[in-house]
């Protein structure tokens, strides 16, 4: 199947109409709660991730309440999402910088936000979209699947299939398709046994079986 606009198009179009109602999954109330859920999500489901900041946030919520952890309070709170003492260090580290270079509040700019430790490309994006409601589609492992079984935009890299996005989705709809293709990763085009037979879009997939 030769995958053209006016299919990539369709595909969306299904999206959209499959997941009307797609939000974040990561529990948060401020940009630096979100900051930090999306830092502890780096290899550990949003399922745990809100479980640990359900401890966390209510003792700390903020660069100052965090660094008045220190690393082996935070290490304890957070121990049971993966790769906790270096995620412990990256939020220290973080918050740190956030109160000596931007009085304490998370920069709405995606260049700082990459410079801060434990922050790379696909957070940067999802703190942009979610937190500054700023259009960002950030590329993670259900992102990456799904835009290539579709078609929808085909690359090696994250950043590759994040630039096939942005050409093939309307720069408004940037955010919100990001949410419909992690929906859809989740739920049925899973990485093992893509649910072909019950998906929605499988007429104009060309992965489907």
């Amino acid at each position: 199947m030769r995958v053209t606009k006016a299919i990539k198009a369709e595909q969306l179009h299904i999206l959209r109409a499959t997941y009307p109602n797609a939000q974040p999954a990561l529990l948060f109330e401020t940009p630096f709660e979100l900051l930090v859920a999306v830092i502890l999500s780096a290899q550990c489901t949003d399922a745990r991730v809100n479980i640990v900041t359900s401890r966390l946030f209510p003792r700390a919520n903020t660069p100052a309440a965090i660094a008045g952890l220190g690393q082996a309070q935070l290490e304890e709170v957070i121990h049971d999402c993966g790769f906790f003492r270096m995620k412990a260090k990256h939020i220290l580290e973080t918050s740190d910088i956030l109160l000596r270079e931007y009085g304490g509040e998370v920069p709405a700019d995606f260049e700082a936000l990459q410079r801060l430790p434990g922050v790379g490309r696909k957070t940067a994006n999802v703190v942009m979209s979610v937190a500054f409601h700023m259009p960002a589609i950030a590329v993670d492992t259900h992102v990456f699947r799904v835009s290539n079984r579709l078609h929808l935009a085909v690359g090696k890299t994250p950043l590759e299939v994040e630039k096939g996005l942005q050409k093939a989705i309307p720069r408004a709809d940037w955010s919100d398709a990001h949410h419909w293709l992690i929906l859809h990763g989740r739920n049925l085009c899973k990485a093992r046994k893509p649910l072909c037979d019950r998906c929605p879009l499988a007429r104009v997939c060309p992965s489907a079986a």
